[in-house]
C-alpha cells in the first residue's frame, strides 16, 4: 500500500511541475490573441487548445530562428566532437600518467569550472576581438572546448580503470597513446556520454558569450534569436512560446536518448 501511495504522490508532484511546460506547449499551438484568454478562469482549454495550429512553428522555420537553431546545433556538436577529445586527453594525463605538479594542475582544472563563465566573458571577448574572431564559428566554439567539469568527470572515471590493464599493455610494448585509444576510451563510453552532454548543454544554453561574439544574423544562436523576438512595442507570444519549446525539446530528446549511459556514469564515477 505504501508503494502505491508513494507512486501516486510522485505522479501528482510530477504533474504539478509539468504544468508550466504543458501550458507553454499549449500556448505555442495557439494564435497570439488566444494565449491569455483562458488564464483567468481555469478550464480544460487552459491546457488544451480548441483549435491547435502549427503556424507559429512554420513561421520559426521560415524566419531567422531556423537558421539560429542550425547554428546552435553546429556549434554544440562541433564542441562535443573536438571538446571530448581534448577533455579525454587531459583527463588521461591527470589520471594515468604521474608527473610533478599533477595535484596542483588538477586543482586549477577544478577551480576553472567553479568560476562562472560570465565573470570572464567580457575580458575574453575583448581578447577574441583582438584576434579577429568576432562573428566566426571558431569564436563561438573555442571557449567550450576545454571544459573543466568534463575533464573532472572523465578523470574520476579513468581512476576506476584497473592499473593492471595499463601495466600489461605497457609490458607488451603499447605506448601511452595506444593505452589511451585502445583501453581507456573503449571502457569509458558512459563517462564520454556524460562529458559530451555537459559540453552540449554548456554551448546550447549559452547566452552571454554568443551575445558578445556572434553579433550578426549569420552567426546568431538560438537563445539570442529567441530574445530578439521581443519587439520594442509588440511581442508575438505564440512564436515566443514555440521557440522556447524548440530550444527545450532538442536537448531533452538527446538527454533521454543517452540517459542510460549518463546514469551509469554518475553511478560509477570515482569507484575503484
Amino acid at each position: 500500500m505504501s508503494r502505491r501511495l508513494y507512486a501516486l504522490l510522485g505522479t501528482i508532484v510530477g504533474l504539478v511541475f509539468a504544468l508550466p511546460l504543458l501550458w507553454a506547449l499549449s500556448s505555442s499551438l495557439r494564435g497570439g490573441s488566444e494565449i491569455f484568454r483562458h488564464i483567468s478562469r481555469l478550464s480544460w482549454e487552459t491546457l488544451v487548445p480548441a483549435v491547435p495550429t502549427l503556424g507559429n512553428y512554420a513561421s520559426l522555420v521560415t524566419g531567422d530562428f531556423g537558421r539560429a537553431i542550425l547554428n546552435s546545433l553546429l556549434v554544440a556538436l562541433a564542441t562535443v566532437a573536438v571538446g571530448l577529445l581534448i577533455s579525454a586527453a587531459a583527463a588521461f594525463g591527470l589520471s594515468a600518467v604521474r608527473f610533478r605538479g599533477q595535484g596542483a594542475l588538477f586543482a586549477i582544472v577544478v577551480l576553472s569550472f567553479l568560476i562562472p563563465f560570465d565573470a570572464i566573458a567580457i575580458p575574453l571577448a575583448t581578447l577574441f576581438r583582438d584576434w579577429d574572431l568576432t562573428n566566426t564559428y571558431a569564436g563561438l566554439i573555442l571557449p567550450g572546448l576545454g571544459h573543466g567539469l568534463a575533464i573532472f568527470l572523465l578523470r574520476q572515471f579513468f581512476l576506476a580503470i584497473p592499473k593492471d590493464l595499463v601495466e600489461a599493455a605497457r609490458i607488451d610494448g603499447l605506448g601511452w597513446f595506444g593505452v589511451f585509444a585502445r583501453i581507456y576510451l573503449p571502457l569509458s563510453r558512459p563517462a564520454l556520454v556524460s562529458a559530451g552532454l555537459t559540453l552540449f548543454i554548456f554551448q546550447w544554453q549559452s547566452y552571454v558569450w554568443p551575445l558578445l561574439i556572434g553579433t550578426d544574423a549569420e552567426h546568431q544562436l538560438g537563445p539570442i534569436a529567441l530574445a530578439n523576438m521581443r519587439g520594442q512595442f509588440t511581442i508575438d507570444y505564440g512564436q515566443l512560446f514555440a521557440g522556447s519549446i524548440v530550444l527545450t525539446v532538442i536537448p531533452l530528446l538527446i538527454i533521454l536518448r543517452f540517459q542510460r549511459h549518463f546514469t551509469q556514469s554518475i553511478a560509477t564515477t570515482g569507484l575503484k
